[in-house]
């Protein structure tokens, strides 16, 4: 049994935001913290105090978290980033709302008192003779992951403890947060029947300036006559919360959020519910009708059938059963159809599966194809435009040094450098039949064999063709053309010149997708000029979709090659800033080179080159850690380390530099997932590095020391590339099937009575579910009490 908390977030758009700069505008960004751990940067949107990122994440977050906040800054090429505000959500105004938030929140002033973040280790007990305590002991141990205040990239951190208006404080420990005190604080109790507050707080200790709070944790005297003692881990605490002055003058956040909190039972639970989905799927092919998917079809919404289509992806996906669902799927969306013209263009659960599928199953297919256009098109920055309405000569600049650019002469050369951009981008893919992976070439097959069956007539020719195409061109690259930052084709955003010229390609390759001219060009005359490519284009693509369909094997490739190129066993790759180290201590220079890092099944390998026969590599199974490392170490706050050990027992860290915290979160979510059933994994390690004969993060001499920080198995960022886990799918299932479990029942009696044993098995199941879920909050519920008794007593 597994908690797993899941936080939806879209950051859409910001209005009236302060002017940071002297040019009289911004440039906004936005970083997401759970409970101050930066997890999430978006793009930077320059020059504008309106900004639109439309950005989406699906964040793994610990149960036990507090606070989801956005910071918006503005980044400073020559200074640092200004800080323009915050928008704070506590977990329980999330809980409170399981359909989520969607609305605009004001930008809040940030309140240094309000930025805590770290835990306390403390002991805490009362003391005296007989039955009536006399005096009250509180131990202060150590605390870990404290704020960051002082320019070092640490803190000097000390301890006030307060009773009944005394306070006593500990010694100062320089340049770390990950203090040891291990001092002890006495106080006279004055009156031992009075309910007072013990107050532990947390200070940084400044020179010139004011302390700075970091944090505090409050104690209930009457609380602690019924345990006598407690001691453990502490989360620090903020302070009182200040009302600014600047509040609803910041400009706000467009935000939806939404929190999901999933109790997943041991695999065996959801056995029953996943073989009833996979017989389903299995008697269509024995020519029966698949009955449970058709329910499934008929009673999502179009709020969740995106939600229930991830999720049905996936499971069949880890079944290995997605080519018969897609079939299915495909079958059930040809009966309903009777205009060829309207075929997969709704948002039913086919169109919405098949979405899902290209994504989860091609993206790194999406990269390979696009990227190297894509990338040209960044590195030119050529203004290009064919809408005479929208020409601005002002930004095409001049033709030669006595000659201004005239609107045809933008439009020419505009035509011909998309000219080139379409027919290296239609080249490319013509040939990425090679290495369209397996299943995608298998979806394709059916998909095109299924609409021959059903629309045989020569006037409907086209119809097989336009029907992969719709997926594969106008809900797949065209998309990823427009935004090549949502699929993490790009890290930023395209400015706005960029912008328009990946626009006008999108609309070129939707053109060849529709596998017609005239439509385009009737409703936009000026894509005329294009139609020579665009016409060479169609004919490309129809190649392609031929070879897949038809020639899927290559004769000068053997199946082993193919499968290997089609398929292929990367997690993921690219280019990083590596350092490795055994016993040697950290130089003070930056010791971090250039190398091409790939993820693959059993190994994480990297070289000078990205095709280089030379390379290093780390066994996966050998890897005890993957963590962070602290800002202040290398002056990076998005530098990782692997841990790992060598047969002869020797423990050996690498250090990986990535470019931007959703970099680093990308790499942490792939490693820690591939290293999930590791043996021999470390419960503790330094965040620090050790260098100057000492640990940087507590001091620790020795270099064998365990650590001063828990270790986080646990994955921060999900993305696409994410190893699937079937019974958290299977418990997403279970619970829409529950949802929808009396509208199901009232089709029933709508339909043939051959749907009689197939729900009285599912509503079987789902109670069987019911009854588990009853039990483990029932145990939760028996837990709690005990301890609550034994606090008591």
């Amino acid at each position: 049994m597994a908690k797993r908390s899941t936080l939806f977030i879209r950051i859409v758009e910001g209005k009236n935001l302060p002017i940071k700069d002297i040019t009289g505008s911004s440039d906004p960004y936005c970083i997401v913290r759970i409970d101050n751990e930066a997890i999430i940067r978006t793009a930077t949107i320059w020059k504008t105090l309106s900004p639109f990122w439309g950005e989406e994440y699906n964040v793994h977050v610990p149960p036990s978290f507090h606070t989801v906040s956005l910071h918006v800054m503005d980044e400073d090429s020559l200074s640092r980033d200004d800080v323009i505000g915050k928008v704070s959500i506590r977990k329980e105004a999330l809980t409170a709302k399981p359909q989520g938030l969607d609305c605009w929140m004001n930008l809040t002033e940030i309140d240094p008192d309000e930025e805590v973040q770290g835990e306390i280790h403390l002991q805490i007990s009362l003391l005296g003779d007989g039955k009536v305590p006399r005096r009250l002991r509180c131990r202060v141990l150590e605390a870990r992951d404290l704020a960051k205040k002082d320019r070092n990239g640490a803190s000097d951190p000390f301890v006030r403890v307060r009773y009944n208006g005394k306070s006593q404080e500990s010694v100062v420990v320089k340049k770390s947060c990950y203090p040891r005190w291990n001092e002890s604080f006495e106080f006279e109790l004055d009156d031992p029947l009075a309910d007072s507050l013990l107050t532990v707080e947390v200070w940084d200790w400044d020179l010139v300036s004011k302390n700075d709070f970091l944090g505090k944790v409050l104690f209930s005297i009457n609380r602690l006559q019924l345990a006598q003692q407690e001691e453990g881990w502490f989360h620090l605490g903020p302070d009182e919360p200040k009302h600014s002055q600047d509040e609803g003058t910041l400009g706000s956040l467009r935000l939806q959020l939404r929190l999901r909190d999933e109790t997943v039972l041991p695999s065996s639970h959801y056995k029953p519910l996943t073989e009833l989905l996979s017989q389903s799927v299995g008697t269509h092919l024995n020519g029966n009708w698949p009955d449970l998917i058709m329910l499934i079809d008929e009673t999502t919404t179009s709020e969740n059938r995106q939600e229930v289509a991830n999720n049905l992806v996936k499971l069949f996906l880890g079944q290995g059963l997605i080519k018969e669902f897609l079939d299915m799927l495909f079958k059930l969306e040809l009966e309903k159809t009777t205009e060829p013209n309207t075929l997969f263009r709704s948002n039913s659960l086919a169109s919405k599966s098949m979405e899902s599928f290209l994504k989860v199953a091609g993206m790194q297919y999406l990269h390979r194809l696009l990227g190297p256009t894509i990338n040209r098109i960044f590195e030119d920055k050529k203004y290009v435009e064919l809408d005479p309405n929208k020409v601005e000569l002002k930004e095409a600049g001049c033709a030669g040094l006595h000659r201004v650019q005239t609107e045809a002469d933008v439009i020419q050369q505009s035509s011909a450098l998309l000219q080139s951009y379409l027919s290296e981008l239609m080249a490319a893919l013509l040939q990425s039949a090679l290495y369209c992976p397996l299943l995608l070439c298998q979806a394709f097959q059916q998909l095109y064999r299924q609409v021959q069956a059903r629309f045989p007539e020569p006037e409907y020719r086209k119809v097989k063709f336009i029907a992969v195409t719709s997926f594969l061109c106008l809900r797949f690259i065209s998309p990823a053309i427009m935004s090549p930052k949502l699929f993490h084709l790009r890290e930023k955003h395209a400015d706005a010149r960029t912008s328009r010229t990946l626009l006008l390609l999108a609309k070129a390759v939707q053109t060849v997708g529709n596998l017609d001219t005239l439509v385009c060009c009737s409703k936009e005359p000026w894509m005329v000029p294009l139609q020579p490519a665009i016409q060479q284009g169609i004919s490309q693509l129809k190649d392609f979709i031929t070879r897949l369909v038809f020639c899927q094997e290559s004769e000068d490739l053997d199946l082993q090659t193919r499968m290997s190129l089609r398929c292929g066993s990367m997690e993921k790759e690219g280019f990083l800033f590596l350092h490795k180290t055994k016993d040697k201590c950290i130089p003070m220079t930056s010791p971090f080179k250039k190398y091409y890092v790939t993820l693959s099944k059993d190994l994480l390998s990297y070289s000078r080159a990205q095709h280089s026969k030379k390379s290093s590599f780390i066994s996966l199974p050998k890897i005890r850690a993957v963590e962070k490392v602290e800002e202040k170490c290398f002056g990076s706050a998005n530098v990782m380390q692997i841990i790992s050990s060598e047969d002869s027992g020797q423990q050996e860290t690498l250090y990986l530099d990535c470019k931007s915290v959703n970099e680093l979160n990308q790499w942490l979510s792939a490693l820690r997932k591939a290293c999930s059933h590791n043996a021999n994994t470390m419960s503790c390690y330094h965040p620090g590095i050790y260098k100057a004969e000492r640990w940087s993060c507590c001091h620790q001499k020795e270099k064998t020391d365990p650590g001063c920080d828990k270790t986080r198995h646990g994955v921060t960022l999900q993305e696409w590339y994410d190893p699937l886990d079937p019974d958290l799918e299977a418990q997403l299932i279970y619970r829409h099937l529950s949802s929808v479990q009396s509208p199901m029942r009232d089709k029933y009696y709508e339909l043939i009575k051959s749907l009689a044993d197939v729900l009285t098995s599912l509503f079987r199941i789902l109670q069987d579910l019911r009854d588990a879920h009853a039990a483990v909050e029932a145990k939760e519920r028996l837990k709690y009490r005990n301890v609550f008794l034994e606090l008591q007593t």
